[in-house]
């Protein structure tokens, strides 16, 4: 584990093979979603409901999926227990769509 915190300018960046990514939670949603970008934060919704960090855990098992990763492979840098987070994802094997537009733009 890392543990580094990265400063950003955007939601996503590379760190060698690891792509962080600051996220903006929302707990107790309707269903789990990648939602849009909103500042330099990617918005992700979960149906969890955010007590003892269980939606922050939920959160991980569903990106897991989404990027082709274990659990293990997604650190919370900070922000178990809060709204704003940075997760460090280790060699995805998929990007979502609005990462994967993002990335070619640069």
């Amino acid at each position: 584990m890392s543990n580094k915190r990265l400063t950003m300018s955007s939601f996503c960046a590379w760190d060698g093979e690891t792509l962080v990514l600051n996220i903006l939670g929302k707990p107790s949603a309707k269903q789990d979603a990648i939602g849009k970008v909103k500042g330099n934060q990617l918005k992700v919704s979960v149906t969890a409901t955010p007590v003892g960090g269980k939606a922050t855990d939920h959160m991980v098992r569903f990106l897991a999926g989404a990027f082709g990763v274990t659990n293990h492979d997604i650190e919370v840098v900070f922000g178990r227990f809060n709204v704003n987070k940075q997760l460090r994802i280790k060699s995805p094997k998929k990007l979502p769509p609005v990462i994967e537009k993002y990335l070619s733009s640069l």
